[in-house]
């Protein structure tokens, strides 16, 4: 490793290898970084929470996009806000949440930057009826290859290669994106337990289309009659009349009738969306910490902790949707060797397809206790997006776990057979040749970028295993 190289690695710490990294902070830097990137090329890099090697450049460079993190201008009354790529999920709540709006989409982290939200599609708990995150995005600002600038509107070809494009087509530098209104800081959240996957996937396709927000956590050691048990939790942001039913102990948000200001409050407070934070785990835990018998009491107590039928509760945003932002480099307790998040899709029809990969899972005693199941909609028009209409489940596995190589490639296998595919930001170990079968617009994709970036500057890790 040179002296201006340092070690780079995803969320899942499976795979680092060592880039140069540089931080813009103006336009001119930016463009300046792309020109002197070298021979290896370079790729934006946001907060880091992509699991796999999306954004890693062994032996190149990597922009650090965090420098650009200005709010440039906010519409209170059409509920459009104007930013860098920079800009987190966490920095846009913080703004916009007293004004009466809310980021569209998020996933299960709010440390996620705007130009890694559309480089990635990110999609979350509302895909079902909002679509991923690019459907959104009204335009951005793409610095390419040659070293200009180009605004592009939704709808063109670039548009659609870039979201979901994983940082390949240039460095996207601001984006103009469409808010969701909301009334408060607050969620109305439904919650139930599923005896089994059959009854888990009915509860969803019969009642999914009454919640904004819908995902379901699946024990993946259950066995048996139990094999796909789950806590399907559901909600919606509160209005302001559901303040009249305190449900939030501790929160100034939460009280009784009349009281005046409580909606301005519910808003405003910073209580009300702001994860507590619990301390940080050791650099690094014992390898073997998580397995089958300490995950299974995990799976255990948090199955029989949720209540059988609870409807109406109101929690925090930060609760709903991320909690693991309460405890910093969570990560960690994998151990050294990391861990695989491995995200497949399977659309509708493909249900015993499903079945299947939950049941092998459950054989090889994979000890996850992150795993999570969700309907998605319609498809976004990303030629690389991930989301397509079906059954999306997410499971996180120690990397040392014994034929876990094995295991996975046997289920892209049966991924690609059921017309299904992986979701590239979390890949780390995808084989080439199944990536043209779970994508099929990657020819469109290689030839736009061929042509707007012959020498290929705008590269990664991941490009290079997949020949993106």
């Amino acid at each position: 490793m040179s002296a201006d190289t340092f070690p780079v690695t995803g969320w899942g710490r499976t795979a680092p290898t060592a880039a140069r990294p540089t931080r813009p902070r103006s336009y001119e830097e930016a463009v300046a970084a792309v020109r002197d990137c070298g021979v290896r090329g370079g790729i934006p890099r946001g907060l880091g929470r992509a699991y796999g090697d999306a954004a890693q450049n062994a032996g190149g460079a990597v922009f650090d996009m965090t420098g650009l993190d200005r709010v440039h201008a906010i519409d209170a009354d059409g509920g459009t806000v104007l930013c860098d790529a920079g800009v987190s999920l966490h920095r846009l709540m913080e703004v916009l949440l007293p004004l009466g709006w809310f980021v569209p989409v998020t996933p299960g982290t709010r440390y996620v930057t705007v130009g890694g939200a559309i480089g990635a599609d990110i999609h979350g708990k509302n895909h079902h009826v909002a679509g991923s995150f690019s459907r959104h995005v009204l335009s951005f600002e793409l610095l390419t290859a040659d070293g200009g600038i180009r605004t592009v509107r939704c709808g063109t070809p670039l548009f659609d290669a870039t979201t979901g494009g994983m940082g390949l087509t240039g460095m996207i530098l601001t984006a103009t994106v469409q808010l969701q209104p909301v009334e408060t800081s607050l969620m109305s959240v439904d919650t139930e337990r599923a005896r089994d996957l059959d009854d888990l996937m009915a509860r969803l396709t019969a009642t999914d289309h009454d919640y904004r927000y819908s995902v379901a956590w699946i024990d993946l050691l259950a066995r048996g009659a139990a094999t796909g048990r789950a806590v399907l939790t559901r909600g919606d942001h509160a209005p302001l009349e559901a303040l009249e039913h305190p449900g939030l102990s501790g929160t100034r948000a939460a009280r009784g009738p009349g009281t005046p200001g409580a909606g301005t409050r519910a808003r405003r407070d910073p209580l009300a969306f702001r994860t507590p934070r619990f301390p940080a785990p050791p650099a690094f835990l014992p390898e073997g910490l998580l397995n089958p018998m300490t995950v299974g009491l995990f799976n255990e107590f948090w199955y029989r902790k949720a209540p059988r039928a609870r409807t109406g509760r109101l929690q925090r945003i930060s609760a709903f949707f991320h909690p693991l932002d309460g405890v910093p480099h969570w990560n960690r307790i994998y151990g050294r060797g990391g861990f695989v998040q491995y995200q497949f899709v399977v659309g509708h029809g493909q249900e015993e397809a499903l079945h299947r990969i939950v049941r092998r899972v459950c054989a090889h005693r994979c000890p996850s206790f992150l795993a999570v199941l969700k309907r998605f909609g319609d498809a976004d028009p990303g030629w690389l997006s991930f989301p397509v209409p079906g059954w999306t489940l997410a499971m996180d596995i120690p990397a040392g776990l014994p034929g876990l190589g094995t295991l996975l490639d046997a289920l892209d296998e049966e991924v690609a057979a059921a017309g299904g595919r992986v979701y590239l930001a979390k890949d780390s170990r995808l084989r080439p040749e199944l990536i043209a079968s779970m994508y099929p617009r990657l020819d469109d994709f290689r030839e736009l970028r061929a042509e707007l970036d012959p020498r290929g500057v705008f590269t990664s890790d991941l490009s290079r295993r997949l020949t993106l």
